[in-house]
């Protein structure tokens, strides 16, 4: 696919996609294990998501491997480390956090932040000496409207691909938003389930998967349950006077000393297969607009050949999506046009194709008078930011502070 015929697709079709067959990379039907999700009701414990779904014809159990906010996220990691690698050119904002000192965080960009360009990091950040979000451009960010998108285009080309909203706008949260056009997820499709407990309120039975995770530790210094542990603000001892303020009684285990009782929990998953399934919207990319004719489609354009290497730079780095849930491809699948009346149209595509492709498109872009600068816009974090991070990051260490232990206070 080149250039041209990109952006013929953009202007009349209705999307691409891809329906990709993945595989545990320890074989079929090796066990993997799914994002856990917290209990609704006391007792329940983690469990994943389930949902039946329609499947060639037929009704299967289906569980969630990796959410559609979940591969976003991958997505725009993958974009940025091949902008780090020198291999694109991607205009995003960062917040430069290394002359605060803070431990482990050096820098932050619209690529990692939650609410991408319009996330409180970067509101909380200076541009130009002024609060981002006051300056000039922070100003043309939150006017922007999807039929007006070019100041994103120029600063933030992801946030229109992966959609964003400026929820503290104008008009109490009715401020710029604008919806994905890439949706990607992963689902395991044919899972053995069981039937739990009931819900008391409901009467609803909940399911939950056949597959079983255990867990144990043996203290190799024979710690003992029985043996009463003090722990204060920050340390412990045997003896409450010794272990600093507010000391109370604990366990050991909760010092992280002892022997941690064998447990057997619902989780885990064995599947027939896993799928991956990205849609490019071309119908949503055609709700943007950018000062209208060669500027719109070389607008829509750049964002679709983003959305193909965001997908291949995805590929090349593989599916390691957390720990006992790393996947592979089983072959190879193409990519598909989806034409307005439902045809279909294979595409061949792999990493370096996608890259020349999106070079392509970003020429295109610049001719049609975009500005797209390859250097990010840099913030400095406001004092209250960084004091913040810093008050947080000491209370961590001290042991404080924790949402864990506020909720069970």
């Amino acid at each position: 696919m080149d250039y041209a015929t990109l952006t013929r697709a953009v202007a009349r079709d209705a999307a691409m996609r891809r329906k990709q067959t993945l595989q545990p990379t320890g074989g079929k039907g090796d066990k993997i294990f799914p994002p856990t999700y917290p209990e609704e009701r006391r007792g329940q414990g983690p469990r994943h998501v389930f949902e039946r779904r329609r499947i060639d014809g037929r009704e299967a159990w289906c569980v969630l491997v990796d959410s559609v906010q979940s591969q976003a996220n991958r997505l725009e990691e993958a974009l940025l480390a091949a902008v780090r690698e020198g291999a694109i050119a991607l205009p995003y904002v960062t917040v430069d956090f290394r002359a605060a000192q803070l431990a482990g965080i050096t820098e932050i960009t619209s690529l990692d932040a939650p609410h991408r360009v319009y996330d409180a990091i970067l509101r909380d950040s200076l541009f130009e000496g002024q609060p981002f979000m006051r300056s000039a451009l922070g100003l043309r960010l939150a006017e922007a409207k999807p039929n007006d998108a070019t100041t994103l285009l120029e600063t933030s080309p992801t946030a229109l691909l992966f959609g964003a909203w400026h929820s503290t706008g104008e008009g109490g949260g009715l401020g710029a938003k604008f919806p994905r056009c890439l949706v990607s997820e992963v689902i395991a499709i044919d899972t053995p389930v069981e039937d739990g407990s009931a819900d008391q309120r409901t009467g609803e039975i909940e399911v939950r998967t056949s597959g079983r995770r255990t867990g144990s530790r043996i203290d190799p210094l024979g710690i003992l349950r029985r043996v009463p542990v003090f722990k204060g603000a920050g340390d412990w001892d045997v003896a409450k006077e010794r272990a600093g303020k507010n000391a109370k009684l604990v366990r050991p285990s909760e010092i992280n000393h002892g022997n941690i009782a064998p447990t057997v929990q619902p989780l885990g998953v064995t599947c027939d297969h896993a799928e991956h399934t990205a849609v490019l919207s071309f119908a949503g990319l055609r709700r943007l607009g950018f000062g209208g004719g060669e500027r719109d489609a070389a607008g829509r354009g750049l964002l679709a050949a983003l959305g193909l290497v965001a997908l291949a730079e995805q590929d090349a780095r593989g599916y390691a999506l957390r720990s006992r849930c790393d996947l592979v491809c089983e072959g190879r699948a193409p990519l598909e046009i989806v034409h307005a009346d439902g045809a279909v149209e294979r595409i061949e595509m792999d990493r370096d194709a996608a890259r020349a492709l999106y070079a392509d498109a970003v020429k295109a872009a610049r001719e049609a008078g975009f500005k797209l600068n390859p250097e990010p816009v840099r913030l400095t974090p406001q004092d209250k930011l960084v004091e913040i991070v810093r008050k947080s990051q000491r209370l961590a260490l001290e042991g404080e502070g924790g949402e864990a232990e506020e909720e069970a206070s």
